[in-house]
């Protein structure tokens, strides 16, 4: 590996990070501090979290920062939900998400297995 930037898993996250903002957009505004906020954090905390672990000296960081972002993709997922079930995002919009960052997550653990053999 030479940097984070060839982690497919970094890549695909960061296009992520994108794909909130721009839902997020049609957010009511009084969400701004809210649902918006949370969602922006945790979808940035992903490819944050690969490039720092990514850059630390040993296996065992990198896979702590790995589940980390395993944790952020997690809350994106619940407050996904939480956005569908307030109306705030249409089902099929959420339901398209949730596979992009279902398939985040796939990568992820494929890396930490790799990494903890």
């Amino acid at each position: 590996m030479k940097t984070h930037k060839d982690l497919i898993a970094w890549q695909k996250s960061l296009a992520f990070v994108t794909d909130i903002y721009e839902i997020t957009r049609s957010y009511p505004k009084d969400e701004m501090y809210g649902l918006i906020n949370q969602l922006r954090r945790a979808a940035v905390s992903v490819p944050s979290n690969i490039a720092e672990g990514a850059a630390r000296s040993t296996k065992r960081e990198f896979n702590q920062f790995l589940h980390i972002s395993l944790g952020s993709l997690s809350e994106i997922e619940t407050q996904l939900f939480i956005s569908t079930n307030l109306g705030y995002l249409k089902r099929e919009d959420s339901e398209a998400q949730l596979l992009k960052l279902t398939e985040i997550r796939r990568i992820l653990i494929g890396l930490i297995s790799s990494l903890e053999k």
